[in-house]
């Protein structure tokens, strides 16, 4: 269950960092069963409704997922050992990346003890540790969204219908040239790039019915 390096960063104490979108990361955060009800509630304010909670379960587990308000997933993997295995940083990451990646947009909330964080943590993200706050958060490359081929070739279809209205007033090459170039620069800014592609699909696919009707137009010299 390797993946990509992930992008680490504290969040503990007054960082002001939850609130911020990350849009080219999926969030993993991090959460000691030590962090107190101030540093709780800054969780719960940071993260989505749709978040996924993973707990440890045990009391202090459900004392922070209680805080946070959200429904947990028991991992007994995540309950505390005296004397951990030699891969227990590893089954501990699989179990966290397989959280993440049934839905890589949305925030998984891990809960553990130190001893455990510091184990997951030298495995989901080895060039860190654990930094002094009781709240880490890990960012996973998400990777590219995907296209929604169907709503694209819609836009597609609708925007030929379009063009072809306001033919009489505007050139059939305006449109469509318009779009594209939207579509060019989407493609470069961050957590875009879908709906770039999306839209330079819809472009050709409008290219492509308007072709077809002209040319089952009267006008057009070898019209069928």
């Amino acid at each position: 269950m390797r993946g990509a390096g992930p992008h680490l960063s504290s969040v503990g104490g007054r960082c002001r960092r939850y609130g911020r979108p990350v849009s080219d990361y999926q969030r993993i955060l991090v959460v000691s069963t030590q962090a107190d009800a101030a540093e709780v509630a800054r969780v719960r304010a940071a993260i989505g409704s749709s978040a996924v909670v993973l707990t440890a379960p045990t009391a202090d587990g459900k004392r922070i997922v209680q805080g946070l308000g959200h429904t947990a997933h028991p991992e007994t993997l995540l309950a505390p050992v005296r004397f951990p295995d030699v891969d227990r940083g590893h089954r501990l990451d699989e179990v966290v990346r397989r959280h993440a990646v049934a839905d890589r947009f949305r925030d998984v909330v891990v809960v553990a003890d130190p001893a455990t964080i510091t184990l997951l943590l030298r495995v989901l993200a080895p060039d860190q540790l654990p930094a002094s706050g009781p709240v880490t958060e890990v960012g996973l490359p998400r990777g590219s969204r995907p296209v929604p081929l169907g709503r694209a070739a819609g836009a597609g279809v609708a925007l030929a219908l379009l063009v072809g209205l306001l033919s009489a007033a505007v050139p059939v090459w305006v449109l469509p040239t318009l779009a594209a170039v939207a579509g060019v620069v989407l493609l470069v800014l961050p957590g875009r790039r879908w709906l770039g592609q999306s839209v330079l699909i819809a472009v050709a696919v409008s290219i492509g019915v308007s072709l077809l009707a002209i040319a089952g137009s009267a006008r057009f010299p070898g019209a069928w």
